[in-house]
């Protein structure tokens, strides 16, 4: 079958399927659920997964809210992966353009996550199809990741050996432009220092006391100057967890900070992750006081796959950008005068564009290597591009400039531009995936690929093998 007809014929079956996951995305948004407690999202998940016919797997990697959909017979295995968790602190209205929580729970899917299952589910689906109809051997999953927000699941799962059998790995993320994903993003650690001193009378007897909270800003103190004295696109974020209590006439015995180490590459995260342990011994010693410290989760740096890319790129210029309209862009710019001028300006940088102040959504497809990695988080599914050769794209769903972790984003969640954005990202995805199956030398570049990109590079969870996740009762020998 050519390509174009394939990708013709993909999209149609992406089309068919649409008018549910959009459904599902919309209810999994009324339920925002954080880390790990996903449980009604990853529900409705499995729900539509056996109502489409899908073999499932429950409690992947021995986490209760991941589960993994299969389909197909034989063949290799496209990994399609998908995201469902939300943001605290972020409630909002849905549809309107002002900040306005809509409960006192204060969750809200701030980065569109709810999207991002739905998207990559539809995608899954159409390709189960194409596999039907074709008749061809081989093998596609859909992969429910859980608790992507500082919890790293995809970490753990990767541990417990859920990708060890995938052949490609295919993921998509909400964003203001359409496009191949740039591959970089920033390995990270999320570590808690626990010190432990001695409480006493702050004014009769302070002489006695050791106190934490002292060594915690000591520790602050020291992290702050070893900034001078690490790569610039290193990144230390820190949040104190516990200062100790609130009487101040009391030498606090207690404290706890909790770190987040970010570098470019894995080797360079390990190296900075030990200095920061030798900072908070050094203010443990200067106070006399004790530490420990814990890991709380992990991500590895996204490694590329050019083949895929440029597979991937191939698929989006074939169907071009969504097609918003101008009640699409009409809501777009009254989300966007919530906004500065820098918040647009903000938006194109990151991605290396030219800034276009009067255009409100995305009507372009970028260039594949957009962007000079200044400005970019980290990903779980960074962990899994270093066992799986990987590729994910930029899917368009929201008004260029509207920061993420935010209330503005959220408001958007739910609008037929994150609706068509959701379904433009499965289109292609499903046309990428539906490709490989039909070229099988195509999966064999990316191997190769992949290959000589990690070739003398060992791979390092940064999540080591005593870490488990904050789930009551996790059973780390479940695959």
């Amino acid at each position: 079958m050519a390509a174009t007809s394939n990708a013709d014929a993909i999209w149609t079956m992406v089309d068919g399927h649409s008018p549910e996951l959009c459904a599902m995305s919309d209810q999994i948004w009324e339920m925002p659920e954080l880390n790990y407690a996903e449980v009604q999202s990853v529900a409705c998940h499995r729900d539509m997964l056996a109502q489409k016919g899908f073999r499932i797997t429950e409690n992947v990697g021995g986490i209760p809210t991941a589960v993994l959909g299969e389909a197909g017979e034989d063949g290799p295995v496209i990994a399609i992966l998908g995201e469902y968790d939300a943001l605290p602190g972020l409630s909002q209205e849905a549809g309107i353009a002002e900040q306005k929580p809509r409960n006192d729970s204060g969750n809200g899917h701030g980065c569109g996550h709810n999207l991002l299952g739905a998207g990559a589910m539809l995608a899954a689906i159409a390709v189960r199809d194409f596999l039907e109809r074709n008749n061809l051997p081989g093998r596609v999953r859909y992969y429910g990741c859980p608790a992507e927000e500082g919890g790293s699941a995809k970490g753990f799962m990767v541990r417990a050996g859920a990708f060890d059998d995938v052949d490609v790995a295919i993921s998509w993320h909400p964003a203001p432009f359409a496009g191949v994903n740039n591959p970089i993003s920033l390995a990270c650690n999320e570590l808690e220092f626990h010190f432990k001193g001695r409480a006493a009378h702050a004014s009769s007897s302070p002489e006695l006391g050791r106190s934490a909270l002292d060594a915690v800003e000591l520790m602050n103190v020291g992290a702050n100057y070893m900034r001078e004295h690490m790569p610039s696109t290193a990144r230390l974020h820190y949040a104190l967890i516990n200062a100790g209590g609130v009487a101040p006439n009391v030498v606090q015995a207690n404290a706890t900070v909790r770190y987040l180490i970010r570098a470019r590459e894995l080797d360079e995260l390990i190296e900075l992750v030990e200095r920061v342990k030798k900072i908070a011994q050094g203010a443990a010693l200067m106070t006399e006081t004790s530490v420990e410290h814990v890991v709380v989760s992990g991500d590895a740096n996204l490694i590329g796959n050019t083949p895929l890319e440029q597979l991937m790129h191939r698929k989006l210029e074939a169907l071009g950008p969504p097609e918003f309209d101008e009640a699409d862009r009409d809501f777009a710019r009254k989300i966007q005068a919530t906004l500065s001028e820098k918040d647009i300006r903000a938006a194109y940088a990151r991605f290396g564009l030219k800034p276009q102040l009067d255009v409100p959504l995305c009507d372009t497809i970028f260039p594949p290597e957009s962007g000079d990695g200044r400005h970019v988080g980290s990903t779980d599914v960074g962990t899994v591009s270093w066992v799986v050769p990987t590729v994910q794209m930029r899917g368009a769903t929201y008004a260029i400039g509207t920061p993420g972790h935010s209330w503005q984003l959220v408001a958007q969640g739910k609008m037929p531009a994150a609706h068509k954005g959701m379904v433009h990202a499965a289109k292609v995805m499903a046309a990428t995936a539906s490709e490989l199956f039909a070229n099988p030398g195509l999966i064999a570049e990316a191997k190769a690929d992949f290959d000589e990109r990690l070739a003398g590079r060992p791979f390092v969870n940064p999540i080591p093998d005593d870490v488990n996740p904050p789930i009551p009762g996790f059973d780390p020998a479940v695959k």
